[in-house]
């Protein structure tokens, strides 16, 4: 059979079979253990994963366009909506914490439909909410759409070798992410402030509900068409690995913890700035208009989305090449580019503070691209350590990291619109220099020495000696 196409290390095109012991044919990932409708491979679990998450990310975020509106008719002040916007993440810690290891446990494609099920059920019901209490409640109900996102990390680490991981699940994290662009884009066009149509009159009311509907028809597709494993063996190995001691002890390390500080400058930043940004755009510049100031934040949202698999490629490649591109960490390829990235954060959160003091939109607008940017390169780096780090508990390690990342989500927006700051542009820098000691932690980590053991060595317990292998 002809060699498939690739790009670096990770293949397109034709699938390879070879025999397994059982007389069935196994793709050159695995296939399924056939109980989907059709033959699934790793590919197709990745688009299903992919578009999963991404509808996931669309509907969290789905109340960003509407700010405006929410806020004139119950009220709020723009204090009332930062609270509104660290809401969206408040649940997601403790969430993705406990279906990362659920995940583990049931497989990906059960916790995912659920999740997907429940979360379209409460997007309708936020539709008709009359009281403000009533709404707040169903929409942090809602908002846990996010913590699908540890779900598809573990699916995809389940079907895909460690030499294509950070390709990966940087292509599925970025497109997925970047549902929010889509939400910023789309709804509030098609669900414009003069809609008139079936069931409502009013525009956000009409979106929160047919996302709903939307939700519950792609659960029922996640859970009828996905399969949880590449092979019996892979799955039943992750199975396995799922007491809650194993859980304590990988949660405990020095790479999980780093990876997972790591992640709330980055992925906790994006959020902050997907739930932030357009009413940053409206009130810090004095921009009325609702399409544009969504259009503007949306610029961050596709920077922060579809760059991440850039950073997940560059991981892979130079681990697979062995290339050191900075000495201080040498022979720790993976190590090496998520630092560089971190500081490339810290970096461009300073100029989002020095662009909006310009008081020129389209400046800020540029920073907020290079923001996203540097969010997208660091998220891909951290998920290609991830499951590289730990192959049989992905789903755990990746529950951890991306639960403790939205701390980030909660905490920045109030920072943004802190009252006793002087203006709406000041709380970048604020936000920049408290990433600092995470930055200084990540580089302790990432020594020869230390990062050689970071799976196993760790802040509580004892060291172990054995590491399991991925299969």
């Amino acid at each position: 059979m002809d060699e498939p196409a690739r790009l670096g290390g990770f293949a397109f095109g034709s699938v390879g079979c070879r025999a397994r012991p059982d007389g069935r044919r196994e793709a050159d990932g695995g296939v399924s253990q056939m109980n989907s409708p059709i033959k699934m491979t790793k590919y197709r679990t990745l688009l299903l994963a992919t578009v999963g998450f991404n509808f996931s990310f669309l509907i969290w975020f789905s109340f960003a366009p509407f700010t405006g509106p929410m806020a004139e008719e119950f009220g709020l002040s723009l204090t009332e909506i930062g609270i509104l916007a660290s809401a969206a993440i408040w649940l997601a810690p403790f969430g993705r914490i406990l279906t990362g290891w659920l995940s583990d446990k049931f497989g990906a494609p059960t916790v995912f439909a659920i999740v997907l099920g429940y979360v379209g059920v409460f997007s309708m019901a936020s539709a008709f909410a009359q009281s403000y209490t009533v709404f707040f409640v169903e929409r942090l109900i809602v908002a846990t759409a996010g913590i699908t996102f540890v779900i598809g990390i573990q699916h995809v680490s389940e079907w895909f070798d460690e030499g294509e991981l950070g390709t990966a699940e940087g292509i599925y994290a970025g497109i997925g992410n970047a549902g929010a662009a889509g939400g910023a884009l789309i709804l509030p066009r098609v669900f414009g402030s003069d809609w008139s149509g079936p069931l409502f009159s009013t525009n956000w009311r009409a979106a929160f509900f047919y996302t709903g509907v939307v939700s519950i028809a792609l659960g029922v597709v996640y859970f009828v068409f996905g399969e949880a494993a590449k092979s019996d063996a892979k799955r039943q190995a992750t199975k396995d690995s799922t007491s809650f001691k194993g859980w304590f002890f990988t949660a405990t390390r020095y790479g999980t913890v780093v990876l997972a500080l790591a992640y709330v400058m980055t992925f906790g930043l994006e959020l902050s700035m997907n739930g932030w940004l357009a009413t940053y755009y409206r009130e810090g510049f004095d921009t009325n208009n609702l399409v544009l100031a969504s259009t503007f934040a949306a610029t961050f949202s596709v920077a922060a989305g579809l760059l991440r698999p850039i950073g997940g490629y560059v991981s892979d490649v130079l681990a697979r090449k062995e290339k050191d591109i900075l000495p201080v960490f040498t022979g720790h390829y993976r190590e090496q580019w998520t630092f560089v990235t971190l500081c490339f954060v810290v970096l461009t959160m300073l100029g989002m503070t020095a662009a909006g003091l310009t008081g020129r939109v389209l400046v800020a607008v540029g920073a907020g691209f290079l923001v996203g940017t540097a969010c997208a390169l660091a998220e891909g780096s951290i998920f290609a350590q991830v499951p590289a780090m730990f192959p049989n508990s992905s789903g755990a390690v990746a529950g951890v990291v991306g639960g403790i990342g939205t701390v980030g989500g909660i905490v920045y927006p109030l920072v943004y619109s802190a009252p006793y700051l002087p203006n709406l542009h000041t709380g970048y820098s604020v936000v920049a220099v408290s990433m600092v000691p995470i930055v200084l932690l990540t580089a302790w980590v990432f020594q020869p020495k230390i990062a050689s053991v970071a799976n196993q060595a760790g802040f509580v317990g004892r060291q172990e000696t054995t590491v399991t292998s991925d299969d």
